[in-house]
């Protein structure tokens, strides 16, 4: 068996969810052999063909909907978990499932893979004023990484961040992928998407997808918006977060209301596709992220996104080429925009080469996972065989 851990699991939907999501569909098509362990969420009944653990959880204050797991108290859970024989282990999280994992790989002497996909010592000064304590915090959770066999990230300049943490390990890049990736004509989408949505043909459609959350650089954004009112545009914020209304709230000051649409969380993959695809622009000005999924998700639908120069996020673009890149001032990131819409050739060009470069489906990268899990596996039990030979 092939162990998934997270601390959330859609419908709680985020990149990691919906990575460890994929991973489990594709895994569980190429082996049979796969389960998630994740925190309960209210009212779920899961329906997936491959098996769900829940344990035991609470809501964690001003993160909604996000849960605070306790698998050490849930007993009918780790009864369980407990007969349960794993081959591997791997966390998409150091916290309480992270944890939970790293147990059961020491007590059944097994493989574990810890990846490494936010920018925890964001989160923690958001919630902690005390320094001392945050710095405790991403310790414990360097101890985590350094406790795991193999550490993935899913791109290069994530490894920066890890670095600063404090990590001093080996690292691997494996990419993330993207359930968009298919043989849907794109063009024909998108004429039937634009015209759902009551677009004319003289409006651009631009597009946020993520966490409403202050740390996405979502202020920016909107004063961003608020230069280029003269443009005829509409702009689509889909997700849910604590800064949901603090957002709507800004977007009324700033005289937006009549082009900026808060459509709140999409879970239904198809309707989601179909935003991405009406838009001609992907704005994500986010600093706080370090692989985003959605950024691949849009370049599989062809929408080119407009990222800031220097992000971890903006590794994976190269500016007019596959994506466009802008200095991190309101104006400048405006300006921009501006360009980018009296040369509609030049943003359908480097959409065209998003979907080329950037975009991977899942059922690639799972392949690329589980050849990884197995060499993984194989060269773990070796080393243990060594260790047995050598004690006898």
């Amino acid at each position: 068996m092939i162990g998934l851990f997270n601390d959330c699991f859609p419908p709680i939907m985020d990149g990691v969810s919906l990575t460890t999501q994929n991973y489990a569909y594709w895994l569980n098509k190429k082996t049979g052999n796969v389960c998630v362990v994740t925190p309960k969420s209210p009212n779920v009944r899961d329906q997936e063909e491959y098996p769900i653990y829940r344990y035991s959880s609470i809501p964690i204050p001003m993160r909604k909907p996000y849960r605070l797991g306790f698998p050490r108290i849930d007993w009918p859970f780790h009864e369980k978990i407990n007969r349960l024989s794993f081959e591997l282990v791997h966390a998409h999280c150091p916290f309480s499932s992270g944890t939970l994992a790293m147990r059961i790989a020491k007590a059944q002497n097994i493989p574990i893979v810890a990846t490494f996909h936010s920018k925890y010592k964001a989160d923690f000064e958001r919630a902690i004023p005390n320094k001392r304590i945050v710095d405790y915090l991403i310790k414990d959770v360097i101890r985590f990484y350094e406790s795991a066999d193999e550490v993935w990230i899913p791109q290069a300049s994530v490894e920066e961040t890890l670095r600063e943490y404090g990590y001093k390990g080996k690292v691997e890049v494996v990419d993330n992928g993207n359930d968009f990736s298919d043989n849907t004509s794109v063009y024909s989408l998108r004429e039937m998407a634009r015209e759902e949505l009551g677009v004319n043909e003289r409006e651009f459609v631009f597009l946020f997808v993520g966490q409403h959350i202050l740390e996405k650089n979502l202020v920016f954004l909107l004063e961003s918006l608020s230069l280029i009112r003269d443009i005829p545009f509409k702009m689509f914020f889909i997700g849910s977060g604590y800064a949901a209304q603090e957002l709507k709230q800004l977007s009324e000051k700033l005289n937006l209301s009549s082009k900026v649409f808060f459509k709140g969380t999409v879970t239904d993959r198809e309707k989601l596709k179909s935003y991405y695809a009406a838009a001609d622009l992907f704005l994500f000005p986010s600093l706080y992220d370090n692989a985003p999924l959605v950024v691949r998700e849009a370049a599989a639908l062809h929408t080119p996104s407009v990222l800031i120069a220097g992000s971890t996020s903006a590794e994976i673009v190269t500016n007019s080429v596959n994506g466009f890149l802008t200095n991190h001032t309101t104006d400048d990131y405006a300006q921009k925009i501006r360009e980018l819409t009296s040369s509609p050739f030049l943003m359908r060009m480097a959409g065209d080469k998003a979907a080329q470069s950037i975009a991977r489906s899942w059922e690639e990268v799972v392949d690329e996972v589980y050849d990884r899990y197995m060499c993984l596996v194989r060269r773990y039990s070796g080393t243990q065989n060594t260790f047995l030979w050598e004690a006898i």
